[in-house]
């Protein structure tokens, strides 16, 4: 199971953050300033896996930001690599060729695209079509309701 999942910059900057375990706010800090330190500070060639606490922490880097996550001691590195990964496409397949900006600015929507692929850790939807569907039928919700709010009421 996932502990938790991180997006941040290159520069530091804390862009998505997930936690699937109960933590207080002074941990959720210093946990995430640690993994910012201890990810940021290898080097370009090294391994996307590290082990850390009682924790094992898989990361990948996609453009300008990184996707990290912490794992409990048993589960499967690769798996967590995958999934990353799936997480990734679906951002892409949502805003044609994520950037950094799309996470920025439509924070919203990355979060609900996470919610539609992760529940409490585990994968819940690994169809990508599953995901984007739901996706697209939360978008014309949401113009219908903004259509429905804007007319003035009689």
């Amino acid at each position: 199971m996932m502990q938790f999942l991180l997006l941040f910059s290159r520069q530091g900057k804390l862009r998505l953050q997930k936690w699937f375990t109960p933590l207080t706010e002074r941990e959720k800090k210093k946990v995430t300033r640690e993994m910012m330190m201890q990810v940021l500070g290898r080097p370009p060639r090294s391994s996307n896996f590290l082990q850390w606490r009682d924790m094992k922490i898989v990361y990948r880097r996609y453009a300008s930001l990184y996707f990290c996550t912490g794992l409990d001691d048993h589960d499967n590195e690769l798996l967590a690599l995958e999934v990353l990964h799936r997480y990734v496409e679906l951002l892409d397949k949502y805003f044609g060729n994520v950037c950094e900006l799309d996470i920025i600015f439509n924070f919203e929507k990355a979060y609900f695209i996470l919610d539609e692929f992760l529940m409490g850790g585990e994968v819940q939807e690994t169809s990508k079509v599953a995901v984007a569907m739901s996706m697209e039928d939360t978008d014309a919700l949401q113009e219908t309701m903004e259509e429905y709010m804007s007319k003035p009421a009689y």
